[in-house]
């Protein structure tokens, strides 16, 4: 493992959580809470470094957290049978307290794509720790959240930004595609259900040949790089995905890859997570020397506490960048998430023996 992994992963160690969550931002006021979304990647970020026991503690986490909300899934799918009116306060949250407390606050909460990245990532574990089967331990909380995600998939809720609310969000759909894929294996009935977000996708979120970020807003997110890489909804050399790049590498690669082009958070700057990910995508397709300047662009932007969430260089907004320094102060620093896809684009690059670890 390279120097720039290492240090990363030793970040990544250093801030997990007693009870195996990992917070978002240990140092920034909104963040210090555990998203699916983010230590799921975090997870797989450390499974792919060898570091299978740390994946394994937040794995077990995450299904006993979801296996606790059974009754709560219980309760949602019986009202919507019955036709009863559900508010989105009522679903399951897409965040948590480090030691597992559902959080009460006005955060946009409702947001499905973690819970079918964690299954997603779940497999991933299974898979890199050499795990025959699906152990008790997660088996629970797993099923929990395909019963839920069957029932509410097409449910519109918050985009992975917290963003948007009441849309079908492309890349909230692949994420709960790979999720469904991921568990088939241990679950051969949920497995319809993938092919039925799949045909989803495809007939309802492509407009003139390239994705849209959500259903009737044909514009570009880099966060629809995330249908082919690592997902799998689209293989990278499908025609809807390469137009759907090319249309990102327009619009987004401006000095790192911005969220959307109209984005004000913070003045809309470049995300360094998002910049490794079309670097793990560039890898994918063997343009690896364009991954390579990504990967020197991701490092450039490291300082003694790690790596931040974005980069104010080139600003999409940047009026708003003032509002959002004073409510909140600067942009969130160390993120995790952006740690975590530095890892995985070196990993990419630069791919070392590993040992599975044990459960």
């Amino acid at each position: 493992m390279n120097p720039a992994a290492q240090r990363g992963v030793a970040r990544l160690l250093a801030h997990q959580a007693a009870s195996g969550a990992f917070p978002a931002c240990p140092t920034f006021s909104q963040y210090p809470y555990a998203w699916l979304r983010d230590s799921t990647f975090i997870a797989y970020a450390l499974d792919r470094s060898g570091e299978q026991q740390s994946a394994a503690r937040y794995y077990r986490w995450v299904s006993g957290v979801v296996a606790d909300l059974e009754g709560q899934v219980d309760r949602l799918i019986t009202a919507r049978r019955q036709g009863e009116r559900i508010s989105e306060t009522q679903f399951l949250p897409t965040r948590f307290s480090l030691t597992g407390e559902k959080l009460q606050d006005d955060w946009p909460n409702f947001q499905l794509d973690g819970y079918g990245q964690w299954l997603w990532g779940l497999g991933q574990h299974l898979t890199l720790s050499g795990t025959q089967g699906l152990p008790d331990p997660y088996r629970r909380g797993a099923e929990v959240t395909l019963r839920y995600l069957q029932q509410f998939w097409q449910e519109p809720c918050f985009d992975c930004w917290e963003e948007f609310p009441y849309r079908w969000h492309t890349s909230t759909l692949a994420s709960i595609f790979a999720g469904v894929q991921a568990m088939a294996p241990y679950f051969p009935a949920y497995e319809p259900l993938g092919e039925q977000i799949r045909t989803f996708i495809n007939t309802q979120t492509i407009t003139e040949g390239r994705l849209s970020k959500f259903i009737g807003y044909p514009v570009v997110d880099a966060s629809l790089l995330w249908t082919a890489v690592p997902f799998g909804v689209f293989g990278v050399d499908d025609p809807v995905f390469q137009a759907t790049l090319a249309q990102i590498e327009r619009e987004l690669l401006r000095d790192g890859v911005h969220r959307y082009s109209h984005d004000t958070y913070y003045g809309g700057g470049s995300w360094v997570l998002l910049t490794a990910w079309l670097g793990w995508v560039y890898a994918r397709l063997g343009r690896r020397e364009e991954a390579l300047d990504l990967s020197d662009w991701v490092r450039a932007q490291e300082n003694e506490d790690g790596l931040p969430e974005q980069t104010q260089h080139v600003l999409l907004s940047p009026p708003y960048l003032a509002s959002w320094t004073e409510r909140w102060g600067p942009p969130a620093a160390p993120l995790l998430w952006s740690q975590a896809m530095q890892i995985v684009l070196e990993q990419e690059l630069h791919p070392a023996p590993m040992q599975a670890g044990t459960q």
